[in-house]
């Protein structure tokens, strides 16, 4: 089966989350992801080496479909290694603190002087420029600085804390993904490889695109719980049903809300959907419908009648959801220890379709096999494994 990006090579130096994920899409599509991971021994500031474990590797969905090479960067032999596999490859992925790729003298002007056409991406948090870009930080530091974090939660409460999709799975993974097939788009025009410069708080800032438009048109801020789409009205939210779980309403348009106040049989709400100050008045008395019957009986109800809505499925019934499985979003892979399931490729391409082709590596699986195909002898190998420069 032809997929999208057969052919194209990728060396992934990152070790967290949002480098792993971005390269992770990529190879679903079929590119060949080679990781180059810490060698044993090396400093763990560089990012702690993976263990071995056959088992922890299976279940490693970030590092499916890849192989791994283990080297120690701060070796001469070893980065020897690396500028070898750049001649060949189509892009680099590094998620390191900006300048550590200077240091190891692997940064993209060196990398570009070895192959023009090699594509750089460096994901950071906050990009390298700029007076935040020294600056350590995680997830909630780059939405609280791209904005999301601010609109999230409950008027007079803290912001809510979302797990670390927006920053580290979105605004830098999915979109260093995305950078990296534009600057490969564009090398076809150009001949050129280029630098991709991703950083998360940027990422998340993009996120904040149609967010910010009324604050640009006419200075409106947004708050937590302050709009419909973050919880100020009861047409728009989560309610508790009678068996403890919750569910999702989203009825904006007018005959989306007619038809809710139908099914909650309340009328003294109809025809009042953009009364705000009776907002808080109406949320309680949606409430109180909605803890009348389980949320599986709301959704057959609401599902019939054609209103926005939908059960917050727990994260063991998402994976049981007759609807994720029937878009494929469970799957099984194969892996070192049988068949394991993870979660599938989102886009869906009607003629090269994505895959998870294979479970992830051990660390350095492929570095004996990878240092052949460069034309080192098994001696010369073993004199790398015993100095050290690989693993």
């Amino acid at each position: 089966m032809v997929m999208a990006l057969d052919g194209i090579k990728i060396l992934d130096l990152s070790r967290l989350a949002p480098g792993p994920y971005c390269s992770m899409l990529l190879a679903d599509f079929g590119a060949d992801v080679l990781l180059v991971e810490a060698a044993p021994g090396t400093n763990a500031k560089l990012g702690a080496a993976r263990n071995a474990d056959a088992r922890a590797a299976a279940y490693n969905a970030l590092s499916r479909g890849k192989r791994s090479i283990a080297l120690n960067l701060k070796d001469p032999a070893a980065k020897q290694v690396f500028y070898d596999l750049v001649k060949g490859a189509d892009v680099v992925i590094e998620g390191f603190r900006p300048g550590v790729v200077k240091r190891l003298g692997v940064d993209y002007a060196t990398l570009a002087a070895i192959n023009p056409r090699i594509i750089g991406c460096s994901i950071s948090g906050f990009g390298q420029t700029g007076p935040y870009s020294n600056l350590v930080g995680h997830d909630i530091n780059y939405i609280a600085t791209g904005g999301a974090l601010g609109v999230t939660g409950n008027a007079g409460q803290p912001p809510a804390i979302p797990i670390n999709l927006v920053a580290d799975f979105a605004g830098g993974g999915l979109m260093g993904a995305f950078a990296i097939c534009v600057a490969l788009l564009a090398r076809e025009r150009t001949g050129r490889g280029q630098d991709v410069d991703m950083g998360m708080s940027d990422g998340v800032l993009s996120l904040m695109t149609s967010a910010f438009t009324g604050f640009f048109a006419n200075g409106s801020t947004i708050r937590p719980g302050g709009m419909v789409l973050n919880g100020a009205s009861h047409f728009y939210g989560v309610y508790e049903t009678k068996d403890g779980r919750w569910f999702s309403l989203g009825s904006i348009e007018p005959h989306f809300y007619a038809a809710l106040c139908e099914v909650l049989v309340l009328p003294e709400i109809a025809g009042h959907q953009h009364d705000q100050t009776r907002w808080p008045e109406f949320k309680v008395k949606v409430a109180a419908v909605m803890r009348t019957k389980t949320a599986d009986e709301w959704m057959a109800i609401m599902s019939e009648r054609d209103i926005c809505a939908a059960v917050v499925l727990e994260q063991e019934n998402v994976v049981t959801n007759a609807h994720n499985l029937a878009r494929g979003m469970v799957v099984e892979v194969d892996t070192a220890i049988g068949k394991v399931k993870q979660i599938g490729v989102g886009p869906k391409l009607s003629d090269t379709p994505g895959k998870p082709t294979k479970g992830a590596p051990t660390l350095g699986q492929h570095t004996d096999e990878v240092l052949r195909t460069l034309g080192l002898s098994d001696t010369r190998i073993a004199e790398l494994r015993t100095s050290g420069a690989v693993g």
